[in-house]
């Protein structure tokens, strides 16, 4: 049964009788705040974390926000009725359990295709990609100074099968490229990269892998191992 106490307007001196009103819990039980006898506190401004409480279902343990109880007097104050047993919403807002995502199935084994030519170079990088998640890999459309230039949707990649390392300049077009494109970029050498290629990659975050002859990409610098541990 919903609880009353006698209040008294501290502006006007009158007196009144404050009944809790009560709710309907989500169980179907009535619930309503437990009213403290003590003096009420006229409302001078309105603050939205305190106009509202936390209130817990005695039947089901459940923990509600509704409207803390307040009562206009004639004289028009507004009065807030003093509480037993009230939290802030935004202190004690009831937690509901949210149900976790499922985990994506891990990736299989990568399976790479032995390099002994320059296509091959290519079908390894692409056949990498399409592990890591990426899709409609094709040909690029822009050529690159040096290689064989992959698009995937959100990536352009560049596959190079010389046997000098991958200098600064080819490094930075790619990167360039890129930028125009709207879209990442990782870059495939078969004989790695020189000192500032590798410093300017590691600053602009480009994933640098070296082919061996296997066909399997090795990360040499941190954005490569991300991308090779989280995929697309």
């Amino acid at each position: 049964m919903p609880e009353s106490v006698p209040v008294r307007c501290p502006a006007c001196r009158r007196e009144h009788v404050y009944t809790a009103p009560s709710y309907p819990c989500a169980c179907g039980a009535p619930v309503a705040p437990s009213l403290d006898r003590g003096a009420p506190a006229p409302v001078a401004h309105r603050v939205w974390d305190e106009d509202w409480i936390t209130v817990r279902c005695g039947s089901c343990g459940r923990r509600d926000q509704w409207p803390r109880p307040e009562l206009g007097c004639s004289c028009g104050t507004f009065l807030r009725i003093p509480l037993r047993e009230a939290a802030p919403a935004a202190e004690s807002a009831p937690t509901e359990s949210v149900p976790a995502a499922p985990a994506p199935p891990p990736r299989p084994a990568f399976q790479p295709v032995t390099i002994r030519t320059a296509r091959d170079a290519v079908t390894a990088a692409a056949l990498y990609l399409r592990w890591l998640g990426y899709e409609d890999i094709r040909r690029s459309d822009r050529r690159p100074p040096a290689g064989v230039g992959l698009a995937a949707r959100g990536l352009l990649a560049q596959v190079d099968p010389a046997v000098r390392p991958a200098s600064l300049r080819d490094v930075e077009c790619l990167w360039l490229t890129a930028m125009t494109e709207s879209a990442g970029c990782a870059y495939f050498s078969l004989a790695g990269y020189t000192d500032d290629a590798r410093g300017r990659a590691d600053a602009l975050g480009i994933p640098l892998f070296v082919l061996d002859l296997t066909g399997t990409p090795q990360p040499v610098n941190e954005p490569a191992d991300a991308l090779h541990t989280t995929g697309a």
